[in-house]
C-alpha cells in the first residue's frame, strides 16, 4: 500500500513499512534509493550460477546442459522452436 502524507511517500507491505521517500516535485519522476535494494538478487548487475561464470574462463569445462528440455516447452505452446 503507498500512501501520501506531509510531504512523504510511505510504501508498506502488510504491516511493514519497506519504503518512505521526500515526495517528488516534479509529476511522474521515480526516486531510487539504492540501498532499499540491498539483498535483492541482480542489483549488481546480472545473477549467474558459479558453474556457469566459471565455464566462461578458456581451459575450463563446457556451461552445463539447459536444466529442463524445451520439448516441455513446445508441448505447453504447442509448437516447435
Amino acid at each position: 500500500m503507498v500512501t501520501i502524507a506531509a510531504g512523504e511517500v510511505r510504501i508498506r507491505h502488510g504491516l511493514h513499512q519497506v519504503a518512505v521517500h521526500k515526495q517528488s516535485e516534479g509529476r511522474r519522476l521515480r526516486i531510487i534509493d539504492p540501498a532499499h535494494l540491498d539483498g535483492v538478487a541482480g542489483r549488481n548487475g546480472a545473477v549467474r550460477r558459479t558453474e556457469i561464470a566459471a565455464a566462461t574462463v578458456p581451459g575450463l569445462s563446457p556451461p552445463p546442459s539447459l536444466l529442463r528440455p524445451l520439448a516441455g516447452y513446445e508441448a505447453v505452446i504447442g509448437g516447435s522452436f
